[in-house]
């Protein structure tokens, strides 16, 4: 048995997404930055990029991806990706900052366990992210 997750991420960034956030979801997604990582220094060394996998997923079955796409006045991120658990607090860390700078509110993203059949939403609320699990419906009875 295996310590992943399913991580899925879908949203549009604020028009006004500040250039270190983008530059640190380029990191993330695997992407060259313009700036390089010699000014980043010792702070960046234990960099683990969350969203850089593309492929068949090991586990989880489909397709890794990561894209970061500009629109006319706006970023839009999609990505799926297996994550280990050990790089839970990373990922939720990332997608606090994602919430911070979502264009809208609402349903970001979800994590579920690889072998759960149900995921727990990642919610943008007023700028915070918000954890949202969710349960099987109870059956009715007849």
């Amino acid at each position: 048995m295996s310590d992943l997750f399913a991580v899925d991420l879908a949203l549009d960034l604020s028009p006004t997404v500040p250039a270190a956030v983008l530059d640190v979801l380029r990191r993330h997604l695997g992407l060259d930055t313009e700036s390089g990582e010699s000014d980043m220094g010792d702070e960046m060394s234990d960099f683990v990029p969350l969203l850089s996998c593309r492929g068949p997923a090991k586990r989880i079955g489909g397709v890794l991806t990561g894209e970061l796409v500009q629109g006319d006045s706006h970023w839009s991120l999609t990505a799926r990706q297996e994550i280990h658990a050990e790089l839970l607090p990373d990922l939720e860390e990332l997608v606090e900052m994602l919430a911070r700078n979502a264009r809208t509110e609402g349903v970001i993203g979800q994590v579920r366990f690889y072998e759960d059949d149900i995921p727990e939403l990642l919610i943008s609320r007023s700028g915070k992210m918000v954890r949202m699990p969710l349960r099987a419906a109870e059956a009715a009875d007849s």
